[in-house]
């Protein structure tokens, strides 16, 4: 009559012998979270499973399956009135939990307790039918042999007892509630008390032969703990648990590394921290002035991955094997780093001074994760080198476009500050710039004996190796000279050009004294900042400085050797 009466459960409700209806009724199903009418429903409880079926319309005691639940997997909860939420009781089954009402106090009463009794029948007679299974069968009497030796091997036989033939003591209560026990704990989000019923039944059936009543529990079990790990792979997906930090996970993590699944908790725990780290960076606002920008972006990124490293200290203590995967995941966050420091600093086109500050700010953040023995310092270098390469060749072309533009307009004539105040200004940014002997080239008043041109290349020249030599490593050696030497030809071969083709011998000493201010001041000075930034010298200045084609000449004489 049921099969008739509810469409769509002939086949998942197979007729079997013994299954029979325990109790039914009409209820109304809410919404767990906001507690909103959802639909009515009819529940039949059978002796193993409760089925829930939905009205049809205009069809009077005719249903629509909705659901079947095993009796085994399934635990009841009480849920205490509340005006005017009240009469409701909550069913728990993995990976769900429904909520219904029954029409009054009573009805639901009748509910519980009709529930509670068919799940301890339905307990009780598992536990006689493992019984029965438990007990040892007698073994057929064998024909009557009229071989001699055969009681000799019988006798032999007797005397070594199989180990099948111990019989394992599976009547005790806690086991026999153990598969419902954990439908329970897994209902109730108690991981850790679910996984302390899998090491008592571990540590019990330790030492015990594997028979056949064994193998069935072991497959409830094995049931059980799919579950359990589903809903602890749950807990450790990013959308579930982003906000509380890396320790939300170690509740989860610490569950799966007791059920031996070390290398899942590792690999969830770091996704879920990749995923936490990403969405701080992509909550960061865009606003301002790109170096507080860079202070926070290496703040929260830092940070994160400071923490996360803690925290995977302290859950994988005792597996040394999954560094390695920690080690790879840094390198993937450094990269997502990378990428919004780089759109942020190097894509908008900010000044060459703007990025070493920024790469600056990164290094020194980089450097506080060697606090936990882990220096990425080289995957930072390895992962900026293109960009840094591009904007040191930007910033040189920009000078050398710069120092062309004066050159054309150079007229070689001595600067005149006109004020004391600007003089003084000059002498301090050449003081600066490491130029030292500054005053020999001042004359009277408010002059300086040497041409805008040559003053203005030089202040370029150093601020320019002064900026790239923040940005330095060892892989942007030979890109930071190559632009040294380039920028400085721009101006050795200008002072050379106009000494060939200078007639006023006037002008043409006036040319000579800017050639020594840039061969025997400027260049010394560049090789030594270099040297000091570095950390060896560059035989490509002194070679530049050495081949130089300007010659000593007599003072007296009017004219000069190039």
């Amino acid at each position: 009559t049921l099969l008739e009466k509810v469409e769509g459960c002939r086949d998942l409700l197979p007729e079997s012998p013994g299954k029979y209806l325990v109790y039914n009724g009409d209820l109304v199903e809410y919404d767990a979270d906001h507690m909103a009418q959802i639909q009515r429903v009819h529940a039949f409880l059978m002796n193993d499973c409760l089925l829930v079926a939905t009205a049809l319309p205009n069809r009077r005691g005719a249903y629509r399956y909705d659901a079947l639940y095993p009796l085994d997997g399934l635990a009841v909860v009480n849920v205490k009135d509340n005006p005017p939420m009240k009469d409701m009781f909550k069913l728990l089954m993995f990976p769900e939990s429904r909520i219904f009402q029954a029409e009054n106090a009573k009805i639901k009463k009748e509910w519980l307790e009709v529930l509670e009794e068919t799940k301890r029948n339905r307990a009780l007679s598992e536990k006689r039918r493992l019984e029965q299974e438990a007990l040892p069968r007698p073994a057929p009497t064998p024909p009557e042999s009229t071989n001699p030796f055969d009681e000799d091997e019988d006798e032999e036989e007797e005397d070594e007892p199989s180990a099948e033939d111990e019989v394992v003591d599976l009547s005790l209560e806690w086991i026999q509630e153990l598969p419902e026990d954990l439908d329970v704990c897994i209902a109730q989000r108690d991981f850790e008390g679910a996984v302390d019923l899998l090491d008592k039944l571990n540590e019990y059936l330790a030492d015990k032969p594997v028979s056949q009543p064994v193998k069935e529990l072991r497959a409830k079990v094995d049931e059980r703990v799919r579950q359990l790990t589903d809903v602890l792979v749950f807990e450790l997906s990013p959308d579930r648990s982003l906000r509380g930090g890396p320790r939300a996970t170690r509740r989860a993590v610490s569950q799966l590394i007791r059920l031996g699944q070390s290398t899942k908790a590792c690999e969830l725990f770091l996704k879920n921290r990749a995923a936490a780290v990403q969405t701080a960076i992509r909550q960061l606002r865009i606003e301002g002035a790109t170096l507080l920008y860079i202070h926070k972006l290496c703040h929260v990124f830092f940070t994160s991955l400071l923490e996360t490293a803690r925290e995977f200290e302290t859950d994988f203590a005792g597996n040394n094997g999954c560094y390695s995967a920690f080690v790879v995941w840094a390198r993937s966050s450094m990269r997502m780093f990378v990428d919004a420091f780089s759109k942020q600093v190097f894509d908008s086109k900010e000044s060459l001074s703007t990025a070493a500050e920024c790469v600056k700010v990164a290094k020194e953040h980089c450097k506080q994760l060697s606090e936990i023995g882990l220096d990425l310092t080289f995957i930072i270098h390895a992962l900026l080198v293109k960009d840094i390469k591009g904007a040191l060749q930007s910033y040189k072309d920009i000078i050398i476009e710069a120092t062309k533009h004066r050159n054309s307009e150079e007229m070689w004539r001595k600067m005149n500050l006109m004020t004391p105040e600007a003089l003084g200004k000059l002498r301090e940014e050449m003081r600066s710039c490491g130029v030292g002997n500054f005053d020999q080239y001042t004359g009277d008043d408010c002059w300086v004996n040497l041409s805008y041109t040559v003053v203005a290349f030089t202040k370029q020249t150093m601020a320019f190796l002064e900026e790239a030599l923040k940005l330095y490593f060892p892989e942007l050696h030979m890109v930071l000279l190559e632009s040294l030497v380039e920028i400085i030809l721009v101006a050795v071969q200008h002072v050379d050009y106009s000494l060939r083709c200078e007639q006023d011998p006037e002008k043409k000493a006036f040319i000579r004294q800017n050639a020594s201010f840039l061969y025997e001041t400027v260049l010394p000075v560049v090789e030594k900042r270099f040297e000091e930034g570095v950390g060896k010298p560059a035989k490509q200045l002194q070679d530049l400085r050495n081949a130089s084609r300007l010659m000593r000449v007599n003072p007296e004489s009017t004219t000069s050797v190039v």
